[in-house]
C-alpha cells in the first residue's frame, strides 16, 4: 500500500469519527507503526479486541490487506523476536501462550 492509500484511510477515518480522540489517534498510530513493523507484530502488541477496534475505526477489514507480513523493524520486537520461527505466532495471539504479548522494542536486538 502506497502513502497516498494510507492517507486516504486516515482521512476517511477522521472525518468519519465519533467519539474519543484518544482512540482515534491510537487506530493511526497503530496503522503508522505497522508499516514499519508488520502487521504480525502489531497483532502481538495489541489484544484482538483491540485490533478489532481500531479496524473499525480505520474503516479495514483486516490489517492483511494494508500492512506488510513483517515489516523492516519487525526485529526490533521483543516480541516477535521471541516468536519468529516457532511454530507459537498463533498460540500467542489468541492467548494460549502467556508472558510473550509486549509493545517493547531495542533499537539493537540482543
Amino acid at each position: 500500500m502506497n502513502e497516498k492509500d494510507l492517507l486516504a484511510i486516515i482521512d476517511r477515518a477522521v472525518d468519519e469519527f465519533n467519539g474519543d480522540l484518544d482512540e482515534l489517534e491510537s487506530a493511526i498510530g497503530m496503522l503508522m507503526l505497522g508499516r514499519h513493523y508488520g502487521w504480525r507484530v502489531m497483532l502481538l502488541i495489541h489484544s484482538p479486541n483491540t485490533i478489532r477496534k481500531y479496524l473499525k475505526i480505520l474503516g479495514l477489514k483486516s490489517l492483511r490487506d494494508v500492512l506488510p507480513e513483517v515489516g523492516v523493524l519487525a526485529h526490533r520486537s521483543n516480541a516477535w523476536r521471541l516468536v519468529d520461527g516457532t511454530q507459537n505466532f498463533w498460540k500467542v495471539v489468541r492467548g494460549q501462550i502467556s508472558g510473550v504479548r509486549s509493545a517493547r522494542v531495542n533499537k539493537k536486538a540482543p
